[in-house]
């Protein structure tokens, strides 16, 4: 660890010095297998040419000019995000956790337009939003808190996948939002229930109040639909995503629609670098390609053969409490903690990691092929009945 850099990673004891597809390669040249993407963002493997490309081009044309000025890449990305997700309008930041802020800035609005003054928006246990100030308040881990008081008020924490406890909150009348993941990804891999979208919907209007989603994770063909949202059918009023969105370029976005689309106006939010002419044309050439129906029909049968893989490989053993999951995101939950399985997993060419304690983790490249597959199931088995 460099003397000079602070110490909120921990000990790092590897180094990566090249990418290439689903592969990552040390200084020594030993290559890796990467299921884990870089936590869900290297959905088109590791310099994809077309990627390579769009940062190759606009690096020789503009970098930046500020939002003082419109950006053709940035309108361009706008239109076709809100095409694909059938949202109204977009504002661009440069993460996941600033896409939330912007979402928690909307639901303020939202209250003040409504006369609330004490706004409460609901968020569920085990969930993770980011760790600026609001957005670790938001999340529903008591370690990311830790040691940060006092917090932002107004957030109110319910159980994940139980609606009716949002409902019951509603009551009160102070509820102005919703904010959900449609799977918890750091939380462990937790799919809700089928309806549990169509439920929240249904409550969000009958009080009135806006249904966020937190698709940083699970947006950009992760779950084998563009945003995890169109497994059910309803349209969120406000959808946040990021890490795949820029396939490495750091840029997040918070979309809306109806009422929420307006309420950001001239002075309410803004970015120095949000939707910079580089990331934008990144972004595009990304989504470009994470929209083709080729690359979705590979993430559902990937997924597929992922997932019946490992509860084949694992079916007799008594440590795995549960395999779950969506497209390709996948937790396999074990009765213990699990954290030496990051490195023992490393030792035999594979990159995985641990959430929540006991549950690996796997989020590979959307490109993954049979052979990959082949591969990662035989390795984490392994590792797994090994314990």
């Amino acid at each position: 660890m460099s003397q000079y850099l602070m110490n909120n990673y921990g000990e790092r004891s590897h180094s990566l010095n090249r990418g290439e597809g689903c592969y990552l390669f040390d200084d020594s040249g030993q290559r890796y297998l990467d299921a884990l993407s870089g936590i869900a963002v290297c959905g088109l493997g590791h310099c994809h040419p077309q990627v390579t490309r769009a940062i190759t081009e606009q690096a020789q044309t503009l970098l930046h000019t500020s939002n003082l000025f419109n950006i053709e890449q940035q309108e361009k990305l706008a239109h076709a995000l809100c095409e694909i997700s059938g949202m109204e309008k977009a504002f661009f930041s440069n993460s996941g956790a600033e896409a939330n802020e912007a979402a928690i800035k909307i639901s303020r609005l939202y209250a003040e337009k409504k006369g609330i003054t004490d706004p409460v928006v609901i968020v569920t246990e085990g969930s993770f939003h980011g760790r600026t100030m609001a957005t670790l308040s938001a999340t529903g881990n008591p370690k990311v808190r830790q040691g940060f008081a006092p917090l932002v008020q107004g957030f109110k924490h319910v159980p994940y996948n139980e609606p009716v406890a949002i409902a019951e909150q509603c009551k009160s009348g102070n509820v102005v939002a919703v904010l959900i993941e449609p799977v918890q990804g750091e939380g462990g891999v937790r799919v809700p229930d089928a309806d549990y979208l169509t439920e929240l919907r249904q409550i969000c209007d009958q009080y009135d109040c806006l249904l966020m989603l937190d698709e940083i994770q699970t947006g950009n063909a992760r779950t084998g639909r563009y945003f995890a949202f169109q497994h059910s059918d309803i349209r969120p009023d406000v959808l946040t995503t990021a890490k795949g969105l820029g396939n490495g370029v750091p840029i997040g976005a918070c979309l809306a629609s109806g009422v929420a689309a307006e309420l950001l106006q001239a002075g309410t939010h803004g970015s120095t670098y949000g939707g910079n002419p580089l990331v934008c044309a990144t972004a595009l050439a990304t989504v470009t390609e994470l929209r083709k129906d080729s690359l979705l029909d590979n993430v559902n049968a990937r997924s597929q053969q992922l997932f019946e893989g490992l509860r084949l490989a694992l079916k007799e053993c008594p440590r795995v409490k549960d395999i779950r999951g969506k497209g390709l995101m996948v937790g396999i939950e074990l009765d213990q903690p699990c954290g030496q399985l990051v490195e023992q997993a490393w030792q035999k060419g594979l990159i995985i990691n641990v959430t929540a304690g006991n549950t690996v983790r796997l989020l590979p490249p959307l490109i993954i092929n049979e052979e990959h597959i082949e591969q990662l199931v035989n390795t984490v088995s392994e590792l797994i009945r090994g314990i």
